[in-house]
């Protein structure tokens, strides 16, 4: 397997998974849910994170669907599984407050200073409309986005790393970054696409991925992929 310095050598596009990678999806869904279901949500919070990514996931495994819908979905199953209140009409809720979700706060310094030396773009499982909500928070512009609207699927399914091959970067050019071993270290593998796992929650890997290099935020990142030009 080649090193982390040999693939930054050779790489002109560095792509990123959004909510979780750049944006804290685990505070901005904490606070929605506590909007949506109340306060005492608190108690239970990793215990509704697991049942949210579980949801979203078998949810986004069934036939193409805006992700609008997805959360909506989402919101009302797990209402149904934790007993919460949740009238049908608030359920679209989640997804009009997602594009308040804010980034780590290390992106946004981490994002410019790559951005001087790479082309950077963005692969995630969202509505157009919705990511433009999102986009605002950036610093740095993309070169481009590829959502789950673009191609109609969600990852790990491979049609975003597809569009990416097909569109915007050669597989030995681009290194793939992000926090979700499910839904980016797999395909990312079975593609042949360097990837990079960002661990912010000290997380064990469990699986069989085996990603090019692990950090433990955007800002270790930069550090390394940035540091010829810093030299």
């Amino acid at each position: 397997m080649s090193s982390i310095e040999e693939v930054l050598r050779r790489t002109k596009t560095i792509t990123f998974d959004c909510y979780g990678t750049l944006i804290d999806w685990r505070a901005g869904l904490s606070r929605s849910c506590a909007e949506l279901f109340g306060p005492s949500v608190t108690d239970r919070t990793d215990e509704l994170f697991n049942s949210y990514v579980q949801i979203e996931a078998e949810v986004e495994a069934q036939p193409y669907q805006p992700y609008r819908q997805v959360l909506s979905t989402v919101a009302q199953r797990l209402a149904l599984r934790f007993g919460f209140g949740l009238p049908p009409e608030r359920a679209d809720l989640l997804a009009e407050m997602l594009p308040e979700w804010l980034p780590f706060t290390d992106a946004n310094q981490a994002l410019v200073r790559l951005k001087k030396r790479y082309r950077l773009g963005v692969l995630s499982n969202i509505d157009r409309d919705l990511f433009a909500g999102t986009a605002r928070h950036f610093d740095a512009a993309f070169d481009f986005v590829v959502t789950a609207e673009d191609v109609e699927a969600y990852k790990p399914a491979h049609p975003h790393f597809e569009r990416l091959l097909s569109a915007h970067s050669k597989s030995d050019e681009v290194l793939h970054v992000a926090q979700s071993l499910f839904h980016d270290g797999v395909p990312t593998g079975r593609l042949g696409i360097a990837y990079v796992w960002i661990n912010r929650y000290k997380d064990a890997n469990e699986t069989t991925v085996r990603p090019l290099a692990t950090y433990p935020d955007l800002a270790r990142f930069a550090q390394i992929a940035c540091k010829d030009a810093d030299d």
